[in-house]
């Protein structure tokens, strides 16, 4: 494609040096570049995108697209955006044939439940024989086929090629994790989505976003302003139990399909039972009814179902069709799993990292065992330090028993966390609580108390199976580590 024709899509463009040239790709990080490629210039947190322009063009660059003027202006041609990372979306789209037109994409955002209802909608649309593919958290997939992303919303080039990728695999319907991060910096822009859903909102990511509110209105923005930006019929999928439920509605324009449990909603969920491995309800909408049974544990799974199905619903599915799809699906790894190896208590295995979501699944656990709940958690470095003791809290207030420990402390100490994290546990309640920085040893103390009938949840990485230190990363698995030592004790 000709680059006259790629910045057509670009709004405000400005061009400085002229002339056109033959495209062959997208690059935004100059170690990538190949000859035939657009260069996008962005000015990062921690990088200028512009300082790499000159060698660029060494590696072959045939045009640049960047966010201000240099010095030493280039040869090639050259033109001005107002926002690089959202020029490089509008250009990404047509680049790649605009793939989004071709296909139903649904995004989900929220604070949390995302990687589970887009597991779930993949699920049920396999189940009825349509192709689905899913990008978030874990990766991208096409049925069992699983591709690598570098973030839960990939950036707009990355995303735009997969989305590609996915289409010509005869992909007709698409479930995207989309962060507050990614609608924030344009990364889905060129994306025209079918439907959007909002799970819920709690405190999250406060380190970028700073406030709630700030955080709340950049999810508003799937809902806000990309209906605009396609000639589809967009439908807006909320979470009516949710307190953001109201400015929600406000900002989505047009079709809205509401889901809960308490509030009065268009698809509702009742007659609710919970174990571990599953739960099951009665699924409403619109006088009709049909019987549910998920093979996921935890309560907040019913809110997981109800998303997942709401969005086929708006994307043209029945109430039986989507109830075969839900029993048929799996969950995302991860989340709420257990971990089975003959023992005579629970080991579950979840991705809660936030307040909301650790007393969720304190919880839910609570309730599941006719034992004592041991739950082994801690924070992760260089992010929100105001969860930490709001977590210490939670997990000291629900727990039995709480091993408090590192999770991914990047380049903070990993003990200076874990002292924040105490900070918020009453004087009263420390008897409880056992400080194990070494994340192994904390996993093996609390297996090691563990009687019959007790649950222990393993709480913060999921289905990550890494660990990030100060000056590398090392393979760590909750649950290969939690085999390992369950497999010791017998």
């Amino acid at each position: 494609m000709m680059f006259s024709e790629l910045i057509k899509h670009i709004d405000g463009a400005k061009v400085v040096n002229g002339g056109d040239a033959e495209i062959t790709g997208i690059a935004y990080d100059s170690r990538g570049v190949e000859p035939g490629n657009v260069f996008v210039a962005m000015h990062g947190g921690s990088f200028d995108g512009h300082g790499y322009i000159a060698k660029a063009i060494e590696s072959g660059a045939a045009a640049i697209v960047a966010e201000r003027e240099v010095n030493d202006a280039p040869s090639v041609p050259y033109v001005v955006a107002p926002d690089g990372r959202r020029a490089m979306g509008r250009i990404a789209a047509p680049f790649y044939g605009f793939p989004t037109r071709k296909i139903k994409l649904v995004g989900v955002t929220g604070t949390s439940g995302k990687t589970t209802v887009t597991h779930l909608i993949q699920g049920i649309f396999n189940a009825a024989g349509t192709k689905a593919g899913l990008i978030g958290t874990v990766g991208a997939k096409i049925g069992d086929e699983v591709l690598d992303t570098e973030h839960t919303t990939p950036e707009s080039v990355d995303l735009q090629r997969l989305l590609a990728y996915m289409v010509d695999r005869g992909v007709e319907v698409v479930a995207m994790e989309v962060s507050s991060h990614g609608l924030y910096q344009g990364r889905t822009i060129g994306c025209e989505f079918d439907c959007g859903v909002f799970t819920n909102i709690a405190r999250d990511h406060l380190d970028f976003h700073k406030t709630l509110e700030a955080y709340l209105d950049a999810k508003l923005i799937l809902f806000r302003d990309y209906p605009s930006m396609t000639e589809k019929q967009f439908c807006s999928v909320i979470n009516a139990d949710d307190a953001a439920a109201d400015s929600v509605r406000e900002a989505a324009p047009g079709c809205i399909i509401s889901f809960g449990v308490g509030n009065p909603a268009d698809l509702m969920a009742s007659d609710i039972q919970v174990s571990d491995k599953s739960v099951a309800f009665t699924m409403s909408h619109r006088g009709e009814s049909v019987p549910v049974r998920i093979g996921i544990g935890g309560a907040f799974n019913v809110y997981n179902g109800l998303s997942a199905a709401a969005a086929a619903l708006a994307l043209g599915l029945d109430l039986k069709t989507i109830a075969a799809g839900l029993g048929a699906a799996q969950g995302a790894p991860g989340r709420f799993e257990s971990v089975e190896c003959g023992q005579d208590f629970g080991v579950v295995v979840d991705y809660a990292h936030t307040p909301d979501e650790l007393e969720n699944v304190l919880k839910t656990a609570g309730n599941l065992t006719s034992g004592r709940l041991i739950a082994v958690f801690g924070c992760g470095g260089d992010r929100d330090r105001g969860k930490r003791p709001i977590m210490g809290g939670i997990g000291a207030d629900l727990a039995d028993l709480a091993v408090v420990t590192s999770d991914n402390p990047r380049s903070e100490d990993a003990d200076a966390i874990i002292s924040e994290i105490l900070a918020g546990i009453p004087p009263e309640k420390m008897s409880k609580v056992t400080v194990e920085p070494d994340r192994r040893a904390a996993i093996e103390a609390a297996i090691g108390m563990a009687q019959t009938g007790d649950l222990v949840v393993i709480a913060g990485k999921g289905h990550e199976d890494y660990q990030i230190l100060r000056d590398r990363t090392i393979h760590f698995d909750d649950r290969e580590v939690a085999r390992e030592v369950l497999g010791h004790r017998s």
